[in-house]
């Protein structure tokens, strides 16, 4: 984080993102002042809280994918969450502090495997010891030497062994024994399942099945697999009592404290105009339940309490039917920063299309050269998709940068089918090419509406 300015931040999304660059402003402070608190005394840095974001505009502008793109700099634990979906059972749909849990239970994920990848080489050898015991069990202890035998034949039987032992060692390593089936005892935990089957419970019904496989013993059984797939099992097995789970936990309880990054997707479909009555009560119901948690709480997971006191929030909505105005204030104030999100034209699909690292028409070439076949987009072709797209937004609903992916595939359809099976390994694509295979579709809005 050190040499991640907020330039070089803004520098880094300009390779996957096109435009938005107060947005991009935005969390690339938001970001770099998370740096800056760790430098703070312990007094002054928990007085600071996160400066809480909230990002308007259409759909498909790039919203999510800055915030995803954030998380993958920052090396932080990130989820995204669709606020609606709390409203969907019930009286305020699924639990809230579900997402609490979840981005915990994923900062768990990325500290264990950077635990493991640290002992990786140690389980390795342990891996490779017990493939040999398999392999060639250990010598039993000799019998008692007798007054008329020497110390030498056990002395011989012991080297030998070795030898034995290390000729086989060079052959794994080789690789000489990679398809040669072993028995492996494989040990399972016996899970009951189906504890509760109702909606919204999934949270306590994972609790349960854990609390109830602790009570239940391990169950073994005998696999025979091949010798590379033994090796990966016995190591995985052995990195997992090499780690120290304790610290796994309470390092991952710090990164989610600390480092977690939540994006709350559809915040304005929660946004109410004052209703006391009908959906618009469920939906303030959401605000509230969320305001806590943004505000700054201790949720209770199954890994210990987590506090959300320096979590980052960034909440995104399209607010066309509803404005920022319609949260309760108290939730209005919890999202100081405010980013607004440009509509997309033809201009930004052109350089969608082609200036990104992951630039779609990169992407398409590369997945039909997987078949030998080369394509080749004229400059005029990507200059007409990019012109569609634009079209078909404003005639239909306005997608934003995903209405390309909708062309893409119709455009290519056909060479896709036909790939396998192309006798032309090159194959151009031109302006005339694009409008002969979507003319007729964006011609015709019902058709259009459908398929586009």
């Amino acid at each position: 984080m050190n040499n991640l300015t907020p330039k070089k931040i803004v520098e880094e999304l300009d390779k996957y993102i096109i435009g938005q660059g107060k947005a991009k402003k935005a969390v690339a402070i938001a970001l770099r002042n998370r740096w800056r608190r760790q430098l703070l005394s312990d007094e002054l840095r928990d007085e600071i809280l996160p400066k809480n974001i909230l990002m308007i505009g259409p759909t498909g502008v790039g919203k999510t994918e800055i915030a995803r793109r954030l998380s993958r700099l920052a090396q932080a634990p990130f989820i995204k969450v669709e606020a609606s979906k709390f409203t969907e059972v019930g009286y305020v749909g699924r639990d809230v502090e579900s997402m609490i849990r979840d981005l915990m239970s994923l900062a768990l994920t990325m500290v264990k495997t950077e635990h493991i990848e640290k002992i990786q080489e140690k389980a390795q050898g342990l891996a490779e010891e017990k493939i040999l015991d398999l392999l060639l069990p250990p010598a039993k202890i000799p019998r008692k030497v007798s007054m008329a035998e020497t110390s030498e034949s056990v002395e011989d039987e012991k080297q030998n062994y070795n030898d034995t032992r290390e000729k086989l060692r060079a052959q794994l390593r080789d690789g000489k024994l990679d398809n040669r089936y072993i028995d492996l005892e494989v040990r399972e935990k016996v899970v009951p399942f189906g504890v509760i089957s109702n909606i919204g419970m999934d949270e306590l019904e994972s609790n349960l099945k854990e609390m109830l496989g602790n009570f239940l013993p391990e169950k073994s059984k005998k696999k025979k697999v091949k010798i590379t797939e033994a090796l990966q099992l016995i190591q995985q097995e052995e990195a997992n009592k090499l780690i120290d789970m304790d610290k796994v936990v309470k390092e991952a309880i710090e990164r989610t404290e600390q480092n977690g990054i939540i994006f709350i997707d559809e915040i304005d479909k929660i946004a109410s105009k004052g209703s006391s009555y009908g959906p618009d009560v469920s939906r303030e119901g959401v605000q509230r339940d969320l305001l806590p948690i943004v505000e700054g709480s201790t949720v209770s997971t199954k890994h210990g309490p987590v506090k959300t006191d320096h979590i980052l929030f960034i909440a995104a909505g399209a607010f066309t039917v509803s404005k920022p105005s319609d949260l309760i204030p108290e939730l209005q104030g919890r999202f100081p920063i405010r980013a607004e999100l440009d509509a997309l034209g033809k201009n930004e699909f052109l350089r969608i299309l082609k200036e990104p690292k992951n630039a779609l028409i990169k992407q398409y070439i590369a997945l039909i050269g997987t078949e030998g076949v080369k394509i080749k987009f004229a400059e005029n072709s990507i200059e007409e998709i990019a012109v569609i797209a634009a079209t078909v937004n404003e005639k239909t609903e306005n997608i934003g940068a995903r209405r390309l992916h909708t062309i893409l595939e119709k455009l290519l359809e056909d060479i896709s089918f036909d790939a396998p099976d192309i006798r032309e390994r090159e194959l151009a694509i031109d302006a005339k090419y694009v409008r002969k295979k979507l003319n007729d579709i964006i011609k015709d809005e019902d058709l259009s509406r459908y398929i586009l």
